[in-house]
């Protein structure tokens, strides 16, 4: 930061929101000796950090534009079944997303897109193993994904896509799934199968809330229930109003709030777009378990073992995030993957959910300071905000305590255009 706007290290922050990112950035900041108070509308994991499919795959994380997502965009239009589904209704902020996302969708700026994240993938084992070392308890378990494929060209074409994250440095191997290791739950739609390593899972609502207990008992403050309306900055200090009119002040404050993030972070520079690209999920039991997740690329549907049953998450839905869940797109989830699984007590779906997963137009998350040395966001990163929610945490509060950001976060500046 330039002389002018230098000031003495922070001793105290807010952090709005208490998903993954934010309790991750408040804990790291409370490991560096600040006093920290974390405030949420409803409380820890109770927004995208809980219905996820709980994936950690470092050498999975790509951007949502990558070449060829055309055709799911034109699918959209005409099927209401598609992974994808983008609403046919008048919403300009919408429209203006998705030409600027659509600008994405070609090989250069995907191979740019995958060269500024890779730095911080490479972090992500580190600070999930970090959290372990200092007492966060929740698993994370390493296991083989196994992807599975009804016709032999689409497993070559995923094959081939992820040797080329392999040769760009991404820590992931493939082979062909074995007899011997294939799971009992895919059914005899499923014949050619991938089988990936290097990755792992955990049950993503008990690692936050997890996370949120060693912040607490480190001395830190959630206060569930208060929604912020407004963010404001001195020379001093960071304010926060509250709905019902109270106010907090802190030396900065953090913005974590997922896809609401423009809503506090606009008056503040932020100028990238911020769409809610929601997932849906739900929960089964069955007698032919996994052992590890499973992904079906043709039909974008992913299950992960979840305490005991089986979680099946799917679809893109551009919404806004405060609409209710489609139960239509739900079960278009549950349609594509019934004929791939076998064992699967239907009749036992339960925990349907719908959750905003914050998604910027060219695939980077948003990771810094904003129009003023006192206020931070820490956002926008898509699918991977479960993988890349530890390691943003200790790479923002890094740049919070020292006043420069890391090697690893500068391309996700939160002011570029």
């Amino acid at each position: 930061m330039s002389e002018s706007n230098q000031m003495r290290k922070p001793q105290s922050a807010i952090v709005v929101g208490a998903g993954v990112v934010g309790l991750s950035t408040a804990w790291h900041l409370q490991q560096q000796g600040l006093s920290v108070t974390v405030i949420d509308k409803v409380g820890p994991a109770a927004g995208a950090s809980w219905g996820n499919a709980g994936w950690v795959t470092p050498g999975l994380v790509m951007p949502l534009a990558e070449p060829g997502a055309w055709k799911y965009a034109l699918q959209s239009l005409t099927d209401p079944n598609a992974p994808l589904h983008v609403p046919l209704r008048f919403d300009p902020p919408l429209w203006k997303f998705l030409l600027r996302f659509a600008g994405n969708m070609n090989a250069r700026k995907w191979q740019q897109t995958m060269s500024a994240l890779q730095p911080i993938t490479r972090t992500v084992d580190a600070s999930f193993a970090e959290l372990k070392a200092k007492g966060i308890s929740a698993p994370v378990v390493a296991a083989p994904y196994v992807a599975g494929f009804s016709s032999a060209a689409a497993a070559a074409a995923f094959r081939t896509e992820l040797e080329h994250l392999h040769a760009m440095g991404q820590g992931i191997g493939v082979s062909t799934l074995a007899n011997g290791n294939r799971p009992a739950a895919l059914s005899d739609a499923v014949v050619h199968g991938l089988q990936i390593s290097g990755q792992s899972y955990l049950d993503p609502g008990d690692f936050v809330w997890d996370l949120a207990g060693a912040f607490k008992a480190g001395g830190g403050q959630i206060r569930d229930g208060t929604n912020v309306i407004s963010v404001d900055a001195g020379t001093s200090s960071a304010t926060v109003t509250a709905d019902d009119g109270s106010l907090l002040t802190a030396d900065v404050v953090i913005l974590a709030t997922g896809a609401w993030l423009p809503k506090l972070a606009g008056k503040w520079g932020l100028k990238i777009g911020v769409q809610a690209g929601r997932g849906y999920s739900f929960t089964v039991d069955g007698d032919r378990l996994p052992n590890g997740p499973l992904y079906f690329p043709e039909q974008r549907v992913v299950c992960t073992p979840y305490r005991g049953a089986l979680r099946i998450a799917g679809t893109m839905e551009f919404l806004g995030p405060d609409e209710p869940l489609d139960s239509a797109r739900l079960e278009s989830v549950a349609r594509a993957v019934r004929p791939l699984l076998q064992g699967i007590d239907w009749s036992s779906l339960r925990d349907a959910w719908v959750g905003s997963r914050p998604i910027t137009p060219d695939g980077l998350p948003i990771i810094g300071r904003l129009a003023s040395d006192r206020i931070f966001a820490a956002g926008g990163h898509g699918m991977w905000g479960m993988v890349l929610g530890p390691a943003t945490g200790k790479l923002l509060a890094a740049q919070i305590v020292t006043g420069e950001p890391p090697q690893e976060i500068v391309a996700f500046n939160p002011l570029r255009r």
